[in-house]
Parts: C-alpha cells; sequence; structure tokens
C-alpha cells in the first residue's frame, strides 16, 4: 500500500472490507524539469486498483491532494488511463475520487496531452461501462471535464468545489458574490452533480447506486431477488403523485429509490428503482416536493421546461446504452411559455423526444393526470414508440384543455355548458384515447405497480431493430 493515506482511506471506506487490491503503487512522476525529485511523488499522488461493492467488481481511482496537490501528470494520468483499459477488457464499473489542484505546470505539455488522454478513455467507455466521480476537494481548470464525461457525479457538500474557471476569474464576479464552483450551483443552477451531500453518505450512495446498475452493457440491465409482494396494492400513490419521486417510491421494491438531480429542474424526476428485482429508470413530471415531514415544501407549474427536457433526456440515454427499462409517470399541460424559456425549448423538446424514439429498451407510461399537447407526445408517448401505456382513470388525453377550447368555440350557444361537457369527453376523454389505441388499459392508481410489473415480465425479451447508421446527430 502506498503512503497515500487519504486516497487509500477514502477508497476503503467505499469498497467491501479487506477487498481494494492496489496496481502501481510503485509508480512515481518521471519528469525531473524544474529540478522536480521524482522520490517526492509516491503513486505520482493517485492510487489505483480493484475491488468490491457488495460482492462485485470495480475498478477506483483516488486522487491525494497532499501529494503534489494531487495535480494531473504524465504518469498520474497513465495509471488512470491504464485502470480504464482493464476495466473495459473486463466490463466493471470506474470510480473515480476526485481531489486535485489540476494539472501539473512544471510538466507542461506532457501533462496537458495527458488530460486528453484521460478524455480519450473515458469516451471509449462511455456507454460501455458505468462511470461514476465523487469531488472531495477542487476540481478545477481541464479536470472539470471528468466528472462532466462520466454518468453521475458526487460532490462532497462544503468541501467539493467544480469549475473550468475560477468564480474570481469570471467577468464582473467574485466568489463573495457567487461561487459557481460550489455544489449548490453545480447542483441546482447547471444540472452537473447528481447527488450533493457529506463524506459518508456519498460512500453509501455510490454503493446503492452501484448495487442497481449493470456492471457493464451487456449485461442485459440489472437483477436481484424480489422480496416485496408483486401484486402489493399502492393505496396512497394517488395522494402523493404530485411528487413523483414520493410516487415512485411507493411503486419500487421495497419502496427505495434512487433519485439524480433532484435539486436540478425539479418539476421533472429521474432516477433508478426496482420492480421485481430489475432495475428500472423512471422518468416522471412533478408539480410538488415535499419535505421530510411530508408537507408541500415547492410548486411548480405542469409543463416542461428546457432543463427538465435535457436531464431527462441524458438520463433515457444512459438507460438505453445500458439495457435498463424506462417507465414514464405523464402529466403535463405544455411547454414553459416564457421568453427566456423560448431560446431552448424547441431543441430541449427535440432532444427528449429523439432519446425515447431511439431507445430500444422496454418503455412504458403511465399517464397519471393531463397529458396535453406536443408536451405529452414527447413525453414517451404510444407514438414515440411506448410499448405499453396506461392511464389512470382521471387521466385525460388531448391537444389541450377541452373546457377552455370548448368554451372558446361554444361561448354565443344556448347550451353552451352541455356542449363543452360532450366536446371534452370526446376530445380528452381518457376512454376515447383508449378507443383509438393510444391508451393500452385503464387502471386504478392503487394497481399501478402490478400493471408496471406485468408489462416487464411481458417485454423481457423485447428486441427492437433500428437503420444501419453510425448514430444519430439530434
Amino acid at each position: 500500500m502506498s503512503n497515500t493515506s487519504q486516497a487509500s482511506a477514502r477508497i476503503n471506506s467505499l469498497l467491501d472490507e479487506n477487498s481494494f487490491v492496489e496496481i502501481g503503487a510503485m509508480v512515481t512522476a518521471r519528469s525531473t524539469d524544474f529540478n522536480m525529485d521524482p522520490k517526492a511523488a509516491p503513486a505520482d499522488g493517485v492510487v489505483t486498483g480493484y475491488g468490491l461493492i457488495d460482492g462485485s467488481l470495480v475498478y477506483v481511482y483516488s486522487q491525494d491532494a497532499s501529494v503534489m496537490g494531487g495535480s494531473i501528470g504524465e504518469m498520474h494520468a497513465k495509471k488512470i488511463v491504464s485502470l480504464y483499459k482493464l476495466a473495459m477488457k473486463t466490463g466493471a464499473p470506474v470510480i473515480g475520487l476526485i481531489d486535485s489542484t489540476g494539472l501539473r505546470l512544471m510538466e507542461a505539455t506532457d501533462a496537458l496531452s495527458s488530460f486528453g488522454h484521460i478524455y480519450k478513455v473515458q469516451s471509449m467507455a462511455s456507454g460501455v461501462i458505468p462511470q461514476i466521480t465523487a469531488v472531495f476537494g477542487n476540481c478545477g481548470g481541464g479536470m472539470a471535464l471528468f466528472p462532466w464525461m462520466t454518468d453521475f457525479t458526487f460532490i462532497e457538500k462544503g468541501k467539493g468545489r467544480v469549475f473550468v474557471n475560477s468564480p474570481n476569474a469570471i467577468e464582473g464576479n467574485y466568489e463573495e458574490k457567487l461561487d459557481t464552483s460550489a455544489a449548490a450551483f453545480r447542483s441546482a443552477e447547471c444540472g452537473d452533480v447528481d447527488v450533493v451531500c457529506d463524506e459518508a453518505e456519498i460512500y453509501d450512495s455510490i454503493r446503492m447506486l452501484v448495487s442497481m446498475l449493470p456492471e457493464n452493457n451487456e449485461e442485459n440491465g440489472a437483477y436481484e431477488e424480489c422480496s416485496d409482494d408483486l401484486n402489493r396494492q399502492c393505496t396512497d400513490l394517488a395522494a402523493c403523485i404530485k411528487d413523483a419521486s414520493a410516487a415512485l417510491s411507493r411503486i419500487a421494491d421495497n419502496q427505495m429509490f434512487f433519485e439524480t438531480k433532484s435539486e436540478y429542474a425539479a418539476s421533472i424526476v429521474t432516477g433508478f428503482l426496482r420492480l421485481n428485482g430489475i432495475t428500472v429508470g423512471a422518468v416522471a413530471n412533478r408539480t410538488e416536493k415535499y419535505d421530510e415531514e411530508g408537507k408541500v415544501a415547492e410548486k411548480y407549474d405542469t409543463v416542461l421546461t428546457p432543463a427538465a427536457c435535457y436531464k431527462a433526456a441524458e438520463f433515457v440515454e444512459f438507460c438505453d446504452a445500458f439495457d435498463i427499462p424506462v417507465i414514464t409517470l405523464t402529466s403535463v399541460d405544455g411547454f414553459k411559455a416564457t421568453r427566456k424559456s423560448e431560446k431552448r425549448i424547441g431543441n430541449a423538446a427535440a432532444k427528449l423526444a429523439y432519446a425515447f424514439a431511439n431507445a430500444t429498451v422496454p418503455k412504458i407510461n403511465v399517464i397519471t393526470g393531463n397529458a396535453f399537447g406536443s408536451a405529452y407526445v414527447v413525453m414517451n408517448s404510444k407514438a414515440l414508440g411506448a410499448d405499453m401505456t396506461f392511464a389512470w382513470k382521471n387521466a385525460a388525453v388531448g391537444m389541450m384543455d377541452a373546457e377552455k377550447s370548448g368554451a372558446m368555440l361554444f361561448e354565443k350557444e344556448e347550451n353552451k355548458d352541455e356542449l363543452i361537457a360532450s366536446f371534452k369527453e370526446m376530445q380528452t376523454g381518457i376512454e376515447a384515447a383508449a378507443r383509438r389505441g393510444y391508451v393500452d388499459t385503464i387502471i386504478d392508481a392503487a394497481d399501478t405497480r402490478k400493471y408496471i410489473i406485468g408489462a416487464l415480465e411481458m417485454l423481457f425479451t423485447k428486441r427492437e431493430d433500428r437503420p444501419g447508421r453510425k448514430h444519430g446527430a439530434i
């Protein structure tokens, strides 16, 4: 074991006890420019190796800021690249524990080239093995691309900092005014970070996430034995559906739901749950967010925002890459209509539509409220390729709110109320959508869990081809 104790301690806190095997402990900095002494950089400031999480193989690298600031140099990068290549050969996740001052200045172009080698191997690993990053200290400059090129990012509350340009280097800004490197900004404003918590919680959260993910893209998803009742009714589901995070936890096996990017674009929920032991990705519209006491803490409009679309699209693409089925809980009236939103909503909605249409994994949609206009279409609609569409009895599907459009159409009619009621039934009634085949089954809210599980079992052997191409360009 190298003497980079802090880095090693983080690894040992993450992995199963006594499971870590270090690789490259004797590696030191090769450069001697500026009279740098190679002996002063044990393990070149990064501990690399492999171990177990709940008995499953993972590869880990952990930087130590006490050794040359944890900076990236030629040999430091070479160790990380070699670890990635080994992980891809064996088909196991890579977890990076970041604490670094960034580029090692005294190695100049050698260090700069090292960034490129790491970016490349991360690119090659994308969609092949899960990549997870946890930031415990600084992660700045070119280093900031490391977590953004991985699938999931954790950051230590109060200590982790991620930035390309430091807050004081941004024109018109300074750290006291707005700390653009802080966890709160990166998670809530930028959407770069999935989970913000303290150090101990990071290890627990990563272990939980890894246990839910397949080891690689050839595993055909992830599965474990289910101890929950497959036909369990979720009697309180309708009461908490406005906070989709709470609703998804009710549906899940043993009520365990792992939410990603919970602080960003909170009007849409993304995350993982198990249903009959199968890991499933979930995308759901949210109009309320509850606090720990179950009280409403925040409210959101029933619309899709650009940030929500991008967040959901990225998540669906990850699920599709790793053969993880996707379910949606849909309740949306349209797109956000503001000048700021209009700049990006078209592109964002197109990304979401493409993500669902391009995904070949099992796709199940549950319409829990209104499903209106193009916003509904991009939310895993039948037209985009949802394999099964369920709807609650009080749901509605149509171009827009029928009462509003009916009021305009029949404004001068004597029997206006009667005409509006009839128009509403024909235009947005869930039975009308079912008669046209846009909804497969109308269900009670309490039965949602068992219907989704039944559909997943039926779709277990789903195979679907796409046109031959190098890749899409949307």
